[in-house]
């Protein structure tokens, strides 16, 4: 099964030279990374993180997270899992703690799925708010930047 798709970001030469391939030289690469999918539905969130994660722990350098579509659901404080299984947004807001990482998530996006920071809630006379620490709402002007600045622009999800 092939990996996740990749968009080369900036300028640089990266014709037929795979995300793997690239991650595993001896230069630190500039990632970012767009997550498409919500956090229980599909392995997406997960596979995200998971690379994320990795991708750290080799030195490289992410340079934003970015959650749209169905991926801003990543961004709610109000889920609340089993306690036997993992809590998706609590390792995004650790992970972004740790790293001191962006993660974004589309205003447009997140106001179809009622994902609303402080400032929304106010523009939009609503009663309460419910993003969780370390995301903030922002549009896609954020991913085009990272599509810019970023050595490899990398998708989860469909």
């Amino acid at each position: 099964m092939a990996g996740p798709p990749v968009m080369p970001a900036n300028n640089k030469n990266t014709c037929g030279v795979s995300v793997k391939q690239q991650l595993a030289g001896d230069e630190p690469v500039k990632l970012g990374i767009v997550v498409l999918e919500g956090p229980y539905q599909h392995e997406a969130a997960d596979t995200a993180y998971n690379f994320a994660v990795a991708a750290l722990e080799k030195g490289h350098e992410i340079f934003r997270i970015f959650f749209y579509h169905d991926g801003v659901n990543n961004a709610t404080r109000l889920m609340v899992p089993p306690q036997d299984d993992r809590h998706i947004q609590k390792r995004w807001s650790e992970l972004a703690e740790k790293h001191n990482l962006d993660l974004v998530v589309c205003v447009a996006a997140a106001q179809r799925r009622g994902i609303m920071d402080e400032e929304e809630q106010k523009r939009h006379g609503k009663d309460a708010n419910n993003i969780a620490p370390g995301f903030r709402i922002s549009g896609l002007g954020q991913l085009i930047e990272a599509g810019i600045q970023c050595d490899r622009l990398v998708f989860f999800g469909d």
